[in-house]
């Protein structure tokens, strides 16, 4: 068995970032020109000096809620404007939210073969595919990764636990891909009916949480699951390889860690709110904020691969709070300290009980600079419209979390 997908994986890291930085201007042009809403997002944005992590930062975040938002105000525009040209499938998300599938002409429009072959699923394999085949793309999305690299799926998507159960009994797949609760699921099933299935021995498992006790009950099982992190919206994003040790991001898109509530990147090893930008053709999606937390690994992963990695889902980065009958968001916290010139680590704690809550920011700052804590009180007032504390606290002394809203509040 080869042991990368391609090339690409064990480039030199200056080299991959080289080639990303070198797409990059391409991209910007080609959303600017067959995406209206892009058009109108990146006007005045000169798409030649898009040509580094810095530029890219000063470009606006695109939110799923604005893709949600320009989709229902703009039913004469496909999907609200973003998608560049006719898809050749169009999905649904809950809210609803329509994503089109990002590349027409693409083997694998959603780039899903690399994380199945880290998983160790091969070319001549059968993979049994739970995902949903219905409105959303997660089945498709997988089933066009294994044709890419030549195995074969059995579409089984969800529920039917006993149909599904006798279809891994009578095809004997090598491979499972789907959520991790549905595989320990039918793995239970076909214990209690006293059968045994030693040919399912790989599993790609994405959708939920799959945490290490799990993946150890399926290696009992003979079953070694891998995880990887995708969205309807971008497709791969990160996938586990052996190694085990974080989330190899994939060689197709630009990942950024931002603070919540910001645009402002964050430096390797921080908390923050994942931001991608896509080199997909079909959907270029430009700053795409996922509105999940994650944090840089420091270094290469021990596997061989070179690209960034990702710690895994850490939580949201979409917080909020409702406090004496006003909610508070992550943005506000991060207008307060633009207002008075911070930005460092900062989280606003509500406490109380519900009907008698305060509020307190606490910012990471070194000493005691005169008038700050002044400053952020009367700018925490004029933004929320809602009195607050303020404790300024050496650096350091907050939880590197991702969290800007900590609600301690008893219910």
């Amino acid at each position: 068995m080869t042991e990368f997908y391609d090339a690409l994986e064990t480039r030199v890291p200056a080299q991959r970032e080289a080639a990303l930085m070198a797409a990059l201007p391409e991209q910007i042009a080609h959303a600017q020109s067959s995406s209206l809403a892009y058009t109108e997002l990146l006007t005045g944005v000169d798409a030649a000096s898009i040509t580094s992590r810095a530029s890219l930062a000063a470009l606006p975040l695109t939110r799923k809620s604005s893709l949600a938002a320009a989709q229902a105000a703009r039913r004469a525009l496909r999907l609200g404007g973003f998608a560049a040209g006719m898809p050749r499938r169009v999905f649904q998300s809950p809210g609803p939210l329509y994503e089109p599938e990002p590349d027409a002409d693409g083997v694998d429009p959603w780039r899903a073969a690399r994380a199945l072959h880290a998983a160790g699923i091969r070319a001549g394999q059968l993979a049994h595919v739970s995902f949903s085949y219905h409105l959303t793309p997660a089945g498709a999305m997988m089933e066009a990764g294994l044709r890419a690299l030549g195995a074969a799926s059995f579409p089984g998507g969800v529920g039917n636990t006993e149909l599904q159960l006798q279809a891994l009994l009578d095809l004997q797949p090598e491979a499972y891909v789907g959520t991790p609760s549905f595989l320990r699921i039918l793995l239970e099933k076909a214990a209690e009916g006293g059968h045994a299935l030693p040919y399912l021995q790989r599993a790609l498992v994405s959708g939920e949480a799959c945490p290490p006790a799990l993946v150890g009950w399926f290696a009992e099982r003979g079953v070694d699951a891998y995880q990887c992190y995708a969205t309807a919206d971008l497709g791969l994003i990160a996938y586990q390889t052996p190694a085990r040790e974080g989330l190899v991001v994939d060689e197709g898109v630009i990942v950024e860690i931002v603070r919540p509530g910001t645009g402002d990147p964050l430096p390797d090893g921080e908390v923050g709110e994942v931001v991608v930008t896509t080199l997909s053709p079909g959907y270029p999606l430009i700053r795409f904020a996922t509105g999940d937390l994650s944090a840089v690994l420091p270094g290469p992963s021990p596997c061989g691969r070179s690209n960034q990695r990702l710690r895994g889902w850490l939580g949201r980065a979409d917080q909020s709070a409702k406090v004496r009958g006003m909610f508070v968001h992550a943005g506000q916290v991060a207008e307060v300290l633009a207002r008075c010139g911070q930005r460092g680590r900062a989280r606003l704690i509500v406490d109380g009980e519900l009907a008698n809550d305060r509020m307190s920011l606490q910012l990471e700052v070194e000493g005691q600079p005169a008038g700050l804590g002044e400053q952020l009180r009367s700018a925490l007032r004029d933004i929320t419209k809602l009195r607050g504390d303020v404790e300024l606290v050496a650096p350091g002394s907050l939880p590197n979390d991702g969290r800007v809203i900590e609600d301690r509040r008893s219910v």
